[in-house]
């Protein structure tokens, strides 16, 4: 009887020390420690200081570009800043200048005077018509400036160049002292060459004006080319190709490119075709690709022959008739491939 109650006894003593072993384990359990996430903290982007703006004699100044010139954008200014003046309130220029402007001026227009130098001046001073600059044909080094660039001068007339109307609005235009031209006996115009004192005088003036303002070979023109029914100047006789060659201004064409074009207009038999509505239209079709603001009516309307002679006067001087032969033709394609609309 002893012996059976002390084994029950110490039954009773194991199972309950195991349960409080059992019991330790459950509830110290080592827990994990919790972390809380850390708060970023973030850099303030600082603002890419811009360039100074100059001040001369209470007159603004901004000379340094800080556009993306890889888009056309510049802002420079070539002048004085022109900024508003309102009544009782103050405009600063703290986040001048943005970046996305450009310039107005995208054109370079050429033109031919047809006046002497005397009476150049007095027109294009006096009446109703004006221009940038004048070129004289005096022999010496000046060349006169008539109308801020900034400014629109009236030399352009109604105007158009590929998506471009009224160039007025958009150019800059140089004139040029020349005396234009004269009928002969036949009603043929032969026109008055350029001294070479004045090609040297535009070209330099070109240059500069084109690069400042980065105006593309597409946009150096003479007003012939953009008021074709109306305009001659400054004529045949002007030399473009020098200006391509020498100083690297306006468009040309390149020989090889144009002779292949030939070769495949003659062998085409083009004048077999000249008259066919077909190929009128064709041809109106390619000067309007090029730039020229022809309509394209399928006949040789008296705008049409206008606008291919002044293609003529500008890409082939030595023979301007106003007929789409197979070397004008090859011209034309030959510009176009290479001066493509963008």
């Amino acid at each position: 009887m002893r012996k059976t109650l002390y084994i029950i006894g110490l039954s009773a003593f194991v199972f309950s020390c195991t349960s409080q072993q059992n019991v330790k384990k459950t509830t110290y359990k080592p827990k994990s420690p919790v972390t809380q996430p850390k708060t970023m903290v973030k850099t303030p982007v600082q603002e890419k200081k811009k360039p100074q703006i100059s001040n001369e004699h209470g007159v603004e100044f901004f000379t340094t570009n800080v556009g993306d010139i890889t888009k056309n954008d510049n802002t420079v200014s070539y002048g004085s800043i022109v900024s508003a003046k309102p009544a009782g309130y103050k405009v600063v220029k703290t986040y001048f200048p943005a970046v996305a402007q450009n310039f107005r001026q995208r054109y370079l227009i050429l033109h031919y005077t047809a006046l002497p130098d005397d009476k150049s001046i007095t027109v294009l001073t006096q009446q109703s018509v004006s221009a940038h600059y004048l070129v004289n044909n005096t022999g010496d080094n000046e060349i006169y400036q008539l109308v801020d660039e900034n400014k629109r001068a009236y030399h352009a007339g109604i105007s158009t160049w590929r998506n471009d109307k009224n160039l007025n609005d958009n150019s800059i235009g140089v004139e040029i002292v020349n005396t234009g031209y004269i009928a002969d006996t036949t009603g043929k115009r032969v026109f008055a060459p350029f001294s070479e004192d004045q090609v040297k005088k535009v070209a330099a003036l070109a240059k500069d004006i084109v690069t400042r303002y980065q105006i593309p070979p597409t946009n150096v023109l003479a007003h012939s080319d953009i008021a074709p029914a109306r305009k001659q100047d400054p004529g045949p006789m002007f030399p473009w190709k020098k200006l391509y060659d020498e100083y690297q201004i306006g468009m040309w064409y390149d020989e090889a490119v144009k002779q292949s074009f030939y070769e495949l207009a003659v062998s085409t038999e083009l004048p077999m075709k000249y008259n066919e509505p077909s190929f009128i239209f064709n041809v109106q079709s390619q000067l309007q690709k090029f730039g020229y603001g022809t309509e394209t009516s399928g006949s040789w309307d008296d705008a049409t022959k206008k606008t291919i002679e002044a293609f003529q006067y500008h890409f082939r001087p030595q023979n301007y008739d106003g007929i789409m032969d197979a070397e004008t033709w090859a011209i034309l394609q030959a510009l176009n491939q290479k001066y493509p609309i963008k």
